[in-house]
């Protein structure tokens, strides 16, 4: 596959930079196969300040179209996508790593988000009208755009989750401005490029190409009104840092997670094992829902502990285009695959017994491979750096508890609060978990990947700032404007104010 970075766009347009202006080069290798190149980007800051007043100049056409107008557009690109989707899945297999099944998945959810933007958040922001409010007076609710709007997206769903908040942003009427990963610039360029052949105005569609460095800019800026983030809880405290003296600006983040799943001794294992597999190790276990922590009842301990090891040594490791399909392919880079074995390095410091020990994997190419791991954990140190941080790789630890209340202890230990989920029977158990756990997922009897786009996804803790995702996005994406209407201009008197002089 020909990959070709195009540069910024902007202005309706796609801009290399200048020769002069380049401050950094990127060359990114296949994690798959590090013998490919794919390209080489070449990062420039000189285009910022276009990037910006580019967005400004699409905001004030687009706030003041109709909402059918937007929606037009909306389902302009939604086309358009549908129709590129089997080149977005290559690119993201070849950029992230991912299994091309894995990858189709992705690149098939732009197209299915268009429609749950518009049947299902537009609902959120239509104009309410209360009758009567007061004595011969209406009250009216108003959604208002924010304005011009960055969106930042991660490595492992360069597409999905910018393009959730993309739409959401579009439809409410700001215009956006959309800097990928660094790690995945051409599978973010391919979405992009299906907005620029919807005939979007020029403006409202914006993207730039950066670093940490072109991020601190575009988020210091004051004419930028919202801000949408997924990533690490490191990078979401500096824009944290960065934005909280500016009052006029939205920031929504979507952080990491330590996620938990809790089996519970009446827990269906044949159900459960395939659960928890995907749970644990897709992606190769470089998604933020990933489960980390599986917390087993003692009466069952054993015997799942023995089968998940079993379906876990199954697991096929492969290049992302390889037949028959892998499960997993490789981490996204040397980065990721150091601080893999770093951590589970961490758990032996800490006590943890190796089950399935972390091994470099020779798959026939050079590449980021690794097999899945898992650990177990008698009597885990809940202040260790094993359990608390996200480790963002194929590992899960399994630790025994006697009783529920035990359990949901152990769950809520760490910083984090995204995703956890139970297997169980007992319907009192699973309203315990959800009354009880720290936790903005949870699910029963299911895993914690695989989040539906018609509910809210977001974590607490650590893991978010209570703005969640999904179809709630774009409850963050509007100003809300109250408005009290009297039709009858004759009803007040200067007679009627208190306390006048005659």
């Amino acid at each position: 596959m020909q990959m070709k970075l195009k540069g910024d766009y902007f202005g309706g347009q796609f801009h290399l930079p200048t020769s002069g202006g380049v401050q950094e080069k990127i060359l990114k290798r296949c994690p798959g196969d590090l013998d490919q190149v794919l390209w080489e980007a070449c990062i420039s800051y000189e285009h910022i300040e276009a990037v910006v007043e580019s967005s400004i100049k699409g905001f004030e056409t687009w706030r003041k179209m109709s909402f059918e107008a937007r929606i037009g557009y909306l389902k302009k690109y939604q086309e358009i996508v549908r129709a590129k989707k089997d080149d977005i899945a290559m690119a993201l297999a070849l950029e992230v790593g991912k299994p091309l099944w894995e990858a189709k998945t992705e690149a098939a959810a732009l197209d299915s988000k268009v429609s749950v933007t518009i049947t299902d958040s537009f609902e959120r922001i239509k104009q309410e009208t209360i009758k009567d409010v007061m004595p011969k007076i209406d009250g009216h609710v108003v959604y208002k755009p924010l304005g011009p709007s960055f969106v930042i997206g991660p490595f492992n769903f360069p597409c999905h989750l910018a393009n959730g908040q993309i739409l959401s942003a579009l439809l409410a009427g700001n215009s956006i401005i959309f800097k990928p990963s660094e790690k995945t610039i051409y599978s973010a360029q391919l979405m992009i490029e299906c907005f620029h052949e919807a005939g979007f105005p020029e403006g409202v569609i914006n993207f730039i190409n950066g670093t940490g460095y072109t991020a601190g800019k575009i988020t210091s800026d004051k004419r930028i009104k919202g801000i949408f983030f997924t990533g690490s809880r490191g990078v979401g405290l500096k824009i944290l840092e960065n934005t909280h003296k500016d009052l006029n600006k939205l920031v929504a983040l979507e952080l990491g997670g330590k996620n938990s799943t809790i089996i519970h001794h009446d827990t269906n294992i044949s159900h459960a094992l395939p659960e928890l597999l995907r749970a644990c190790f897709l992606t190769s276990g470089q998604r933020c829902t990933s489960t980390s922590m599986i917390l087993v009842h003692r009466k069952i301990e054993q015997e799942f502990i023995q089968k998940f090891k079993e379906v876990t040594e199954k697991i096929r490791v492969g290049h992302p285009l390889s037949s028959p399909d892998p499960f997993m392919g490789p981490l996204i880079d040397e980065q990721a695959e150091k601080l893999y074995f770093d951590f589970c390095q961490f758990g032996k410091q800490e006590g943890a017994e190796e089950i399935v020990s972390p091994t470099k994997l020779d798959i026939g190419h050079k590449g980021y491979y690794v097999s899945p791991s898992i650990h177990y954990a008698k009597n885990p140190n809940l202040n260790g750096k094993f359990i608390q941080e996200e480790i963002f790789g194929p590992n899960c630890f399994f630790v025994p508890y006697d009783d529920i209340e035990e359990a949901i202890k152990i769950a809520n230990c760490t910083e984090y609060g995204l995703a956890a989920s139970v297997f169980t029977r007992d319907s009192d158990i699973y309203k315990l978990c959800l009354r009880d756990i720290d936790s903005g997922l949870i699910n029963l009897n299911r895993s914690t990947v695989g989040a539906t786009a018609r509910l809210p996804f977001g974590g607490l803790k650590n893991s978010g700032n209570h703005r969640p995702a999904a179809v709630s996005m774009i409850d963050h994406c509007v100003g809300t404007v109250a408005s009290l209407e009297t039709l009858d201009d004759t009803s007040s008197k200067i007679s009627d104010v208190v306390g006048l002089k005659e």
